[in-house]
């Protein structure tokens, strides 16, 4: 199976049956538009649905593409569904001990039935959903956002609004991973399978990092930040999309200016993963062979 799609077994907005979708959406669709008051008991029970299911890991807000190589489908009324639910919600205290919040989104809550780790202070907001084995350091996942199977976000990494993360993503300390929850329709930040995130890292505005790919420290990708591929005798040049067990790091051009010439940050693809080994030899390998922090 590739890395894309075993970020989730489901190629739909929904990864097990017995919710209403077709209904929900229409609702979702129609309360967005305001053809339905916000305190309309239908769209109320619509939006509350979603986030639960989101909660759960039944609905999300963006699908793994059914054949490798394919494009991710971005679900608008999903997106709709939380910023929906924002509105509908009044801030209100929240403990946890002696910690106070006041804030409109609980908590996530029964971790030790979902078999995932969550160490103080670390924070997932309730409509985001954490898979098994999942480990949340003192870090934070924002709600829509998707955490796959024994994945690690290190202290301080942040998992922003319905961010896709993989299965066995490891995001090192201080990582951002943007969230991107306006407009509904734009595609969320992926990080896909096995991928490798060095420290405060930052991958925003709908990059997708493909599965196995090494980003090294410090490295930081928006949707316009030019990603170089030096690997073979003349440059490639992409946007958005790192390759799939591309070895990734920081670097910088001459770009002239009228003051004069100076650098301008791009990212660079200087290696390729290697795929006969296993994850963390391989991982190994790359950091050492190719001279990247983590």
């Amino acid at each position: 199976m590739s890395g894309a799609a075993a970020l989730g077994a489901a190629t739909s907005v929904v990864a097990a049956a017995g919710y209403p979708l077709a209904r929900w959406e229409d609702t979702v669709t129609r309360g967005w538009a305001g053809e339905l008051a916000l305190e309309a008991p239908e769209l109320r029970g619509a939006v509350e649905g979603t986030i639960a299911a989101l909660d759960a890991g039944d609905v999300r807000v963006a699908s793994p593409p059914a054949v490798a190589g394919g494009e991710w489908t971005t679900h608008a009324w999903v997106k709709e569904a939380i910023l929906l639910y924002f509105r509908m919600r009044v801030s209100e205290p929240i403990y946890a001990g002696d910690l106070e919040f006041f804030d409109k989104v609980p908590l996530k809550r029964n971790l030790e039935g979902a078999g995932v780790r969550v160490v103080p202070p670390g924070v997932a907001r309730y409509g985001s959903f954490l898979g098994k084995g999942a480990i949340l350091m003192p870090g934070y996942v924002n709600i829509g956002a998707r955490v796959g199977e024994g994945t690690m976000v290190d202290t301080w990494a942040t998992v922003g609004s319905c961010a896709q993360v993989g299965a066995r993503v490891h995001l090192s300390g201080g990582v951002g991973i943007g969230g991107v929850l306006e407009p509904p329709q734009a595609a969320p930040v992926i990080v896909e399978d096995d991928a490798f995130i060095g420290s405060r890292a930052i991958v925003v505005e709908g990059v997708r990092v493909r599965a196995g790919a090494v980003l090294g420290a410090g490295v930081v990708l928006t949707a316009s930040t030019p990603i170089v591929d030096v690997r073979g005798s003349e440059p490639l040049e992409l946007r958005g999309d790192v390759p799939e067990r591309a070895v990734v790091i920081p670097g910088f051009r001459p770009k002239q200016f009228p003051a004069g010439s100076y650098g301008t940050p791009c990212a660079l693809v200087i290696g390729t993963r290697h795929e006969g080994t296993d994850r963390k030899t391989s991982l190994n390998e790359a950091l050492r062979e190719f001279g990247i922090a983590g």
